[in-house]
């Protein structure tokens, strides 16, 4: 068991959940997918990229650039005021990225762009198939959610924001898929 998480700490995939694997590293699985002897079964399973979050001083000249410049097709302004943001979502095919400017006074968006006056990534979101397992799981390993129940995201699914401090320096979405 030792020999596959060292293994595993080593591919660049596991980098950002490494935090959780230093406190708890009996939630991986063998190389065969058997659960090690006096494992719980894994109730909830991490699946695919979402969307990769970028905080932007000027949404109209940012949708352009991607819009426009690049011949992405981008989404419509979307307000989302319970989380104090406006989004456009940019396709990519295989992803998406999410373009965020602040909502109000309070916005979470207009605090990073106070020290990030020229925008820059904010956070990025991977989808889970049981997000109220994985936050019962991920919160009993340690790691910090920002909020203690999912909240409905932009695409009206469940998410849930996890402490940068907690994973490896990097605000982590969570969203049901």
């Amino acid at each position: 068991m030792a020999a596959v998480v060292t293994f595993l700490r080593r591919l660049p995939t596991i980098t950002l959940l490494k935090g959780v694997l230093q406190r708890n590293p009996t939630c991986i699985r063998t190389m065969s997918g058997a659960v090690p002897q006096g494992v719980s079964e894994r109730l909830w399973s991490l699946g695919k990229l979402n969307h990769v979050a970028i905080a932007v001083p000027n949404l109209e000249s940012a949708t352009a650039l991607y819009r426009d410049v690049m011949g992405a097709k981008v989404s419509e302004v979307t307000p989302l005021p319970e989380h104090g943001v406006y989004t456009v979502f940019v396709e990519l095919g295989n992803t998406k990225l999410e373009l965020l400017h602040p909502l109000g006074e309070k916005s979470p968006i207009e605090q990073f762009l106070k020290k990030n006056t020229a925008g820059g990534i904010h956070h990025i979101c991977i989808e889970v198939d049981n997000i109220t397992e994985a936050v019962k799981q991920l919160t009993s390993s340690k790691v910090r959610a920002l909020s203690p129940e999912p909240k409905i995201g932009a695409h009206g699914k469940p998410v849930v924001f996890l402490h940068p401090k907690d994973c490896n320096g990097v605000l982590l979405e969570l969203e049901e898929a």
